[in-house]
């Protein structure tokens, strides 16, 4: 983006509730966006590739216990992260039951099946770069409600039309996984509260994925933590990032919008957005996903390393914190203010 965008961006009101069809903030609320009826699923899009620059496509997936899809790929990079119920997935010659914050991360190519094990199971997809999804809007699948059909059309695969099926075999599940990320790209499993972790004050950020696991395409990182002040209000010219609300209570301060995020809710920060988050409620958890992987150094950088997997109150110095955001304007930040001032965020 050249400066008179990124200016242009900082003067925008984020959008609510509606894909905007650009590259502009936007918030969508848990269960809205563009949705389709694939087999017993109910797929909801949240990002395609015209909302995010090409950069991904982004959808949550629900359904009832037994609905599924069989092996399958696509030529994109993808996440799984689970939030809600329980899902087996299946990577070739593998198999895990996943529960609400683990996520499976698939290579471009490589086949994936999962089957949802409670009702009411779901899931975010995130794909890079975008276009996975982009059958989706010309399809005879888009509904109008804001959940699955069950029993309807339970014989259909729960993909999008055009995906490629594979025959493999489905094993067992394991109960055996790895707590640390690998060093290349490669299907993998994390679960829950496992990966690198980075103390801040009161909070603990945890990598889920790296940029080395993912083709340099994103990374996406977990903060637990305890209610908290907003940060400093900031804005990015190079890359995108994505606020999720796994738990919680997430307020976020959008180009002097203040807007609160409660559990599934999305906020999309693409570049030139001055942006501020505070967490509203104790042990908040908010999965961020950014694009590409320029700002992935800010955690190692102004984190202190730990084998914790939860946060210690009052561990890290917040003055010590303050000292490091002022270090690196090398990593695509630009600081335009203090944390805002909000008669709710406290709360």
């Amino acid at each position: 983006m050249t400066v008179n965008d990124l200016e242009s961006i900082h003067r925008l009101t984020p959008v609510v509730g509606d894909l905007p069809g650009e590259q502009v903030p936007y918030l969508m609320p848990s269960g809205e966006g563009e949705r389709h009826q694939i087999g017993d699923q109910l797929w909801t899009v949240v990002a395609r590739s015209a909302d995010s620059g090409g950069d991904f496509d982004a959808a949550f997936v629900l359904g009832p216990r037994g609905s599924g899809a069989p092996f399958h790929s696509v030529p994109f990079q993808r996440s799984f992260y689970v939030f809600d119920g329980a899902i087996q997935f299946w990577l070739p010659g593998e198999s895990q039951l996943l529960g609400p914050g683990d996520s499976v991360h698939v290579p471009a190519g490589v086949p994936v099946a999962y089957r949802f094990a409670h009702h009411m199971s779901r899931f975010l997809l995130f794909s890079a770069p975008g276009g996975a999804l982009a059958d989706l809007g010309s399809s005879d699948t888009a509904v109008t409600q804001h959940i699955y059909r069950a029993g309807r059309s339970s014989d259909a695969p729960g993909i999008p039309a055009g995906w490629a099926v594979h025959d493999l075999p489905l094993h067992d599940a394991s109960d055996t996984w790895d707590d640390t990320l690998p060093t290349d790209t490669r299907p993998y499993v994390q679960r829950a509260h496992t990966g690198d972790h980075r103390a801040w004050p009161d909070a603990v950020n945890t990598f889920s994925a790296r940029a080395a696991n993912t083709d340099r395409r994103y990374f996406s990182v977990t903060t637990l933590g305890n209610r908290q002040p907003y940060i400093p209000q900031h804005f990015h010219q190079l890359h995108t990032e994505n606020f999720f609300c796994l738990s919680g209570r997430i307020w976020l301060w959008v180009n002097g919008t203040e807007v609160l995020l409660t559990p599934g809710d999305f906020v999309h920060a693409p570049p030139g957005t001055i942006h501020s988050y505070a967490l509203g409620a104790h042990n908040t958890r908010m999965l961020g996903v950014l694009t590409t992987d320029v700002f992935e150094p800010f955690f190692d950088r102004t984190g202190v390393p730990t084998a914790d997997n939860v946060y210690t109150e009052g561990l890290v110095d917040p003055a010590s914190l303050m000292a490091k955001l002022g270090q690196i304007s090398d990593l695509d930040v630009t600081m335009v203010g203090p944390p805002p001032v909000s008669a709710y965020s406290h709360l």
